[in-house]
This record gives structure tokens, sequence and C-alpha cells, in this order.
């Protein structure tokens, strides 16, 4: 069995390339050959390296698929069994014997009035047999805008990765340094420590984990957050190892997310949390986690496991209960634990399996 992956930004090492290329994990222990849709070696190795992903055996194309005519790309995909696609807001034409395409962000305002156009993305749904979203919040845009009934998968963690170590007064943050469409909020989190750190809090560090995809010399959203932390108990790790990452999960008490802050989830899907991969991996390990109220966030932290917040105030609020009592602390931290496993990689290649079966 050949299956075919794509994923448009595979360059960037976000939650989309570590969901695709756990795809091709699971593909390769189920006996299937699995190719990439992309042109340079260099930055597979270095997303293998990255999310520590057992995916050494996939081949290259050695081109994208636009670089390929239509007629080449026709006679390419027939070759194989499955071809699992990452959308960046189009519909292609896929031409495996099952194809699969996925939806990581809630996309809107897509459709047509052009008569030409709906009449050809509805000849491109018929090639497809499964539409995949990685969270019912992203499912239901993704429905509402195509007019389809996709099917939730959630994002793959491999929770048995991530224990807990010994537990150190840190407040951990994980997402790119990026001001992108989806920007992690890392300013939001620096004044609510800041002001935290004014009003008395001791003996805690605030401290912020992420990728740079330009040099972090370079990246001024960067060089801004570290600006505004000067001062203050507040660390940067910037393109740190998994290694690393894993050992920061294990000693930090609390975990903090903050995208979408002021975001109109309803206007605005985009610029909130679609799932939470960062998140899941700090309840394996037993960070309490205090995030925003929005987007695939409300589908991973539930009553017990941690807190919700919309306000800097109540963001807060909910981290000195944590702060203050170690009877809570340690209750929610145990149920993060616990409820972590709903999301791990083994769950991910069962229904994966199921819906290339089915």
């Amino acid at each position: 069995m050949k299956a075919l992956i794509y994923d448009p930004y595979l360059d960037t090492l976000g939650g989309g390339e570590r969901y695709c290329l756990t795809v091709a994990e699971c593909l390769l222990k189920s006996g299937w050959q699995v190719d990439f849709f992309w042109d340079r070696e260099g930055e597979i190795q270095e997303a293998i390296q990255r999310f520590d992903l057992r995916v050494e055996k996939v081949g290259l194309i050695g081109k994208k698929p636009e670089e390929l005519s239509f007629w080449t790309r026709v006679k390419l995909e027939r070759r194989y069994d499955l071809i699992f696609w990452l959308s960046d807001g189009s519909i292609p034409f896929l031409f495996a014997k099952q194809n699969f395409l996925h939806f990581q962000v809630p996309f809107t305002n897509i459709r047509t009035n052009n008569l030409f156009k709906k009449i050809l993305m509805k000849v491109k749904f018929r090639f497809i047999d499964q539409i995949v979203c990685n969270s019912q919040f992203t499912k239901r845009f993704i429905d509402q805008e195509f007019g389809v009934n996709s099917v939730v998968l959630y994002p793959p963690v491999d929770v048995e990765k991530f224990q807990p170590g010994r537990k150190e007064n840190i407040i951990l943050a994980v997402g790119r340094f990026e001001e992108t469409m989806q920007t992690k909020r890392q300013d939001i989190l620096i004044k609510t420590f800041i002001k935290m750190v004014n009003s008395g809090l001791g003996g805690w560090r605030l401290i912020l984990i992420g990728a740079s995809i330009v040099p972090p010399r370079e990246n001024s959203y960067l060089k801004k957050l570290e600006k505004l932390a000067a001062g203050y108990p507040i660390e940067f790790l910037v393109n740190a190892s998994f290694r690393t990452l894993k050992a920061h999960y294990g000693k930090a008490k609390i975990f903090w997310h903050a995208a979408g802050f002021k975001a109109d989830e309803v206007k605005e899907p985009y610029k909130v949390e679609h799932f939470g991969m960062t998140t899941v991996e700090a309840m394996a390990a037993g960070c309490v986690p205090v995030v925003i109220d929005k987007g695939g966030l409300r589908e991973i932290v539930r009553r017990g496991v941690g807190e919700r917040w919309n306000t800097v105030g109540g963001l807060i609020v909910e981290t000195a209960e944590l702060i203050k009592s170690r009877k809570k602390w340690r209750q929610c931290s145990l149920a993060a634990q616990k409820s972590s496993r709903r999301f791990n990689k083994y769950k991910f290649c069962g229904k994966l399996t199921e819906l290339s079966q089915g």
C-alpha cells in the first residue's frame, strides 16, 4: 500500500506539520510505503528531530504539486492507494484510490457566487473520500463553509513521552514567536505576569518556549517581547530541542495559553487556537492549564482539569487561586494527566486506520 502526503507548510514546523508527519508514522508502522509531496529533504529531517517522530523511511517526490503539470500530477497520484492532503483553504483535484482532505484551520469566506467556480468545486469534492478536521471547532466552520459533513480526528499527542518531574514555581507557555494570523499573544502573558509580580507575586518564573522561523536576532516580534520582559523573571527558550521542551513541561506547575485574545471567534475563527496540542502535552506532564476560553481549547480543558478565562483579570484570579491552593493544584494536575490520554497517538492511529479502511 502506498500513501502520498502533502503539507504546504512543511517548512514552518507547527501543529499541522506534526499532524501530517504523525499520519506518516502511523502508516509506516502499518506497513505502508509513504512519500511526501516535497522537494527538500533537509526540512523533513529537521521536522523529524523537532517532533521526535519515527518517519525516517519516508520518501520525497522531489517537487511540490504546483511545479508539476496537471496531467503529470494525475499520472503520479494514480499510483497511490491514499492521499492525505492538508488544505491551505483551496480544494485540490486528487486522484488516488482514496483521497483525504484535511483542515487544520476553520476557513471562512471561501465560497463564491461564480457559477463555473461553484460547479468546479463540486466536481473536486466528488474525488474526495474523507474530509478530516482537527477539532469540533474547525468542523463547525468547514461544514458550514463547504456544505459538507466532515469527521473529527483529534491531533495526535504522544502523551506517554511527557511525565511530571520535580515541580518548580514555573508558569510555562509554548508557541511560535510570530505575528501571524494566529499569534500566540505572548505579549499578553508577559504583561499579565508583570502585573502579578508588581502586585506581590514572588518566587515564580514565566518561561516562554517557541520556534522562530527566521534567525532569532532578526525576529522583530521576539525582540519586542524581550524588551517588554526586561527586568522580570521571564525567560525565553527559542528553537528549543524536544528534550528541553519535555524537561520544562515536567518542571512547570502551570501552563498558560492566550492565542485569540480579543479576537471575535465567529468573525475571525482563524485567530483562535483551533485545537491546542501543546496544552495536551503540558497536561500529560502534570501542568495545570489556564487557557483562554475560545476555540478548540474548550474541547481540551474541561471542568476540574484546569481553568479557562476571558480577561486578563480572569487569568490573574484563576492563576492566583492555583498558586494559593496546593490542594486544588494537585487535584487538577492529576485530572489533567488522566484527561490528556483522550488524545494519545494510539487512538489517533486507530481512527486513521478505520477511516482508511472504511
